[in-house]
């Protein structure tokens, strides 16, 4: 598994998505933040604007859950039609059950992470997972400057993902873009969610392209 790169429809025009997913044709995921505006101050969309982006993108769809009770939500994000669901550890009462049934419904199940939540009480269900997300802002808004104070908790836990020999991607989120993108493939992340840096720029697909060549680039 090389570098992957997942545009955020975050910051993209909402009217348009479909348009949007296919204006980052070459990305390997889209990546699709749902907030509730409890577990974080924000809200976004839910589980039928997934549906309905699920049919029109041809991207595979990784939803970022951002929500209260993720036990109970997230299994409906894969019958959804998401290939991959998130949940943050800080709201989930019960992730490995949780991790459990993301995969038996055909997803990849990964566990997200605040800037200050450290990763070394979780090693143990490292296994019950396929990714874990880095959170490199805060959750809940787009555009925001990303926090170097994350880097070596990337580097603790790739360290960790390789003492145990598991295929576990790791990702980042916030503040991705052509000036922090090389810090974080070098620190161990393998997997890119970029909003702001991609819709912002004159040609998105362009750009996801050259932030997987940073990344590529970092990790030759």
């Amino acid at each position: 598994m090389g570098i992957q790169i997942a545009p955020s429809i975050l910051t993209a025009d909402f009217a348009h998505l479909a348009d949007e997913a296919k204006a980052v044709s070459d990305a390997e995921w889209l990546h699709v933040d749902v907030m509730d505006n409890h577990f974080v101050p924000n809200l976004t969309l839910g589980m039928p604007v997934v549906e309905a982006l699920a049919k029109a993108a041809e991207q595979p769809l990784d939803c970022h859950l951002m929500i209260e009770d993720p036990d109970r939500w997230a299994p409906g994000y894969v019958e959804a039609g998401a290939s991959s669901v998130t949940f943050h550890v800080e709201a989930c009462r019960a992730p490995i059950r949780t991790a459990r049934e993301i995969r038996a419904k055909g997803a990849r199940a990964a566990m997200a992470l605040r800037p200050a939540t450290p990763i070394e009480p979780y090693e143990d269900m490292l296994a019950e997972l396929d990714m874990v997300l880095l959170m490199t802002v805060e959750p809940g808004f787009g555009g925001q400057k990303f926090l170097d104070v994350v880097l070596p908790k990337i580097r603790r836990t790739r360290d960790l993902v390789t003492k145990h020999g598991l295929d576990i991607w790791i990702e980042i989120d916030g503040g991705v873009s052509a000036e922090t993108i090389e810090r974080c493939a070098e620190a161990g992340a393998d997997v890119f969610v970029a909003g702001s840096a991609v819709y912002s720029a004159d040609n998105p697909n362009e750009m996801v392209n050259h932030l997987r060549t940073l990344a590529e680039a970092a990790t030759a």
